[in-house]
């Protein structure tokens, strides 16, 4: 069987050329979002990176699939899980974290670029690795020797809500706020 595209655009070199290359365009992109100057496409991306149009289309195929990579890069490990001792406790501060970093502007801005560019792929990309940090969490207190909510509510209860108040209203992402989905999910 041929080698899909998106295999092929993942086996790059560590370092390198390629690497500066990735580097470059990620950092383009990044600036592109926050100067807010008009249209995000390959071209404008190329240029902004100092690197020929056709290296972008080979390496990320389009706007969408180059902003689920660059969320990817960003969002993975930017969040550390936390240990505070509870399941309460570990979930209160992943939800601060996440609110923190979700009110940042150039975050919420590679947020809404790559949910609303990228589809599903772009969705993907911006949960994932939430999704595996949560995962941590809920498996540490399975090995603690209680039983937590599913790896779904969790995910329904505490990461739907911040990232719907981020990315679709003005609503604040106060630590009240953040407290509280927890509280809702462990109810005392």
């Amino acid at each position: 069987m041929p080698a899909t595209s998106s295999a092929r655009r993942t086996d790059s070199r560590p370092g390198g050329r390629s690497a500066r290359v990735r580097a470059a365009v990620h950092q383009a992109v990044r600036e592109l979002l926050t100067d807010e100057a008009g249209e995000l496409t390959i071209p404008v991306v190329a240029t902004r990176a100092g690197v020929h149009a056709t290296t972008v289309y080979r390496r990320w195929g389009s706007v969408g699939e180059l902003l689920a990579d660059v969320a990817t890069s960003r969002f993975s490990g930017d969040i550390v899980v936390p240990d505070t001792g509870s399941l309460r406790g570990d979930l209160d501060r992943y939800a601060y974290d996440l609110a923190k970093d979700l009110c940042d502007p150039d975050t919420l801005a590679l947020v809404r670029a790559t949910i609303g560019i990228g589809g599903e792929q772009g969705a993907a990309a911006c949960r994932g690795e939430r999704q595996r940090q949560l995962e941590a969490i809920l498996e540490r207190e399975q090995a603690r020797g209680t039983q937590p909510p599913s790896l779904e509510r969790t995910t329904d209860a505490v990461l739907a809500p911040l990232y719907y108040r981020a990315v679709f209203t003005n609503d604040p992402l106060t630590p009240e706020w953040t407290h509280s989905l927890v509280a809702h999910l462990l109810p005392d």
